[in-house]
């Protein structure tokens, strides 16, 4: 009898196994029928077999970069590097170790057009002029949001958001169009880089650590029924400290200035006293916030909508970042009737995908993953984009297209902003590498078709802000 009962139990036990493995219900179950047990490591073994030619790969892996091996040598062979319309560069700027890209990308537009307007033989623009406010501005935007958000608990998804993003020095058009519409521009040398608005890491950390501290505050704050008008004089005096940090790292923004504007020879044509509103004003004076589109290419939402990003915005008083979503296509017709125009735009993709640096070439030939690593990659654009795979990382200037005898294009070059490098600074991507990873174009109203731009007309779908799809542009 008692060997009976033994073996029915575990009958019993064997059958409550095998039934949480075809069907987990929980928790427990899952982890119980879903690891890795000892036979399945053995199959798992077994099912590898290591050859001479393995062999000879796991030495060379062992021992040298993956993208040097996976490096495929005849994509450079007979590679073309001259285009059929080109906008001229305006010089080659560098943001070194910040996330700046966007801010970069911006302001070379910018100056393009008021050189082109102004008939200016050499003209730069200060960087850390408009980062300085740009920082102020998102730390405001950050403490008025705790102030907003207050009544909300701890684990609520904004306020989490929230303290995860306190400040950061990557952005988006958007970010540009405010800042100089409410700040202006001024030349490269009446603000001059410094070491840490070219080194922003530290800084930013620091300035993060006393906004959550500011955060923390503010909410006890509301948590004692201080009121609005005393957590407001309170935020302002958290802003004073923010730019205090601010002017001591990167200096204190000028006011007024005077700037003496010479012609290809060398020659004064005139010297006058500008504010920064005054300067923008006198050389470029567009609306840079009503006569441009953003466009993105997003093949996991619904094209032909508009969209918006809640909280997506560098000022509190602006705008949320709204766009248009396009195929690419469309997208591509609007950029070619831009440059032959000989207007660049603000671009973002994802560069870090199967860039050749030394060749200052982005194609998704250039290296062979698959074979050296003997599996295969086949998730289209859409499959990157929901599981996290790909997004939009860096902000550069479109200035160049290649289009073949049937007026399709080939090639596309950008205006980089990593300093002097391959091709000038410049990187060159094929149509093919376009489609797959290019993300974000911004675009005068003046070459959109009519029937896109009443989309502008519609109401936008609001999508939350930590949709991971839109992370700043910010990559190094």
């Amino acid at each position: 009898m008692k060997k009976i009962t033994v073996l029915a139990m575990a009958a019993a036990m064997f059958m409550a196994y095998a039934h949480a493995a075809e069907a987990p219900k929980d928790v427990k179950n899952i982890g119980a029928a879903g690891g890795i047990s000892p036979e399945m490591l053995a199959r798992i073994k077994s099912s590898q077999k290591m050859c001479k030619s393995s062999q000879a790969l796991m030495n060379a892996l062992g021992n040298n970069d993956i993208d040097k091996l996976a490096k495929n040598s005849r994509a450079a062979n007979g590679f073309d590097t001259d285009f059929s319309d080109k906008v001229k560069s305006k010089g080659i700027t560098n943001q070194r170790s910040s996330g700046r890209c966007w801010l970069f990308t911006g302001l070379n537009v910018l100056r393009s057009q008021m050189m082109a307007k102004n008939n200016l033989p050499e003209l730069k623009l200060s960087q850390n002029y408009n980062f300085f406010f740009d920082q102020l501005e998102k730390a405001n935007l950050f403490l008025q949001g705790m102030i907003d958000y207050a009544d909300r608990p701890m684990d609520d998804k904004m306020v989490d958001w929230l303290f995860r993003n306190p400040i950061g020095d990557g952005g988006q058009y958007t970010g540009i169009s405010e800042n100089i519409t409410k700040y202006g521009v001024v030349p490269a040398e009446i603000m001059n880089e410094t070491y840490n608005s070219n080194n922003t890491a530290k800084m930013r950390k620091l300035i993060s650590t006393k906004l959550r501290e500011d955060g923390l505050e503010l909410r006890k704050m509301h948590a004692e029924k201080a009121g609005a008008k005393k957590m407001a004089e309170r935020k302002e005096q958290m802003l004073g400290e923010i730019y205090r940090m601010l002017s001591l790292n990167l200096g204190v923004p000028p006011t007024e200035f005077t700037w003496t504007r010479k012609d290809s020879k060398g020659k004064v044509v005139s010297r006058k006293t500008y504010t920064p509103q005054s300067f923008y004003k006198e050389f470029a004076g567009n609306d840079l916030k009503n006569d441009y589109v953003m466009l993105m290419n997003d093949p996991t939402r619904e094209y032909y909508k508009l969209y918006d990003i809640d909280f997506d915005r560098h000022n509190y008083d602006g705008k949320n970042w709204t766009y248009i979503n396009l195929p690419v296509d469309d997208i591509k017709k609007m950029a070619i009737a831009s440059i032959k125009d000989s207007t660049m735009m603000y671009f973002s993709c994802d560069v870090s995908k199967f860039i050749d640096r030394e060749r200052g070439v982005l194609d998704p030939d250039n290296f062979d993953y698959e074979s050296l690593m003997g599996v295969s990659f086949g998730m289209n654009k859409a499959d990157r984009i929901r599981t996290h795979a790909s997004a939009s990382s860096h902000a550069m200037t479109l200035m160049a297209v290649d289009l073949d005898a049937n007026g399709k294009p080939v090639k596309w070059m950008v205006e980089n902003s990593w300093g002097p490098g391959a091709n000038n600074g410049h990187l060159i991507m094929t149509d093919k590498w376009f489609d797959e990873y290019m993300f974000r174009l911004v675009v005068n109203k003046k070459y959109v078709p009519a029937d896109i731009l009443k989309i502008l007309d519609t109401k936008p779908i609001t999508l939350p802000a930590w949709d991971p799809m839109f992370a700043p542009e910010e990559s190094l």
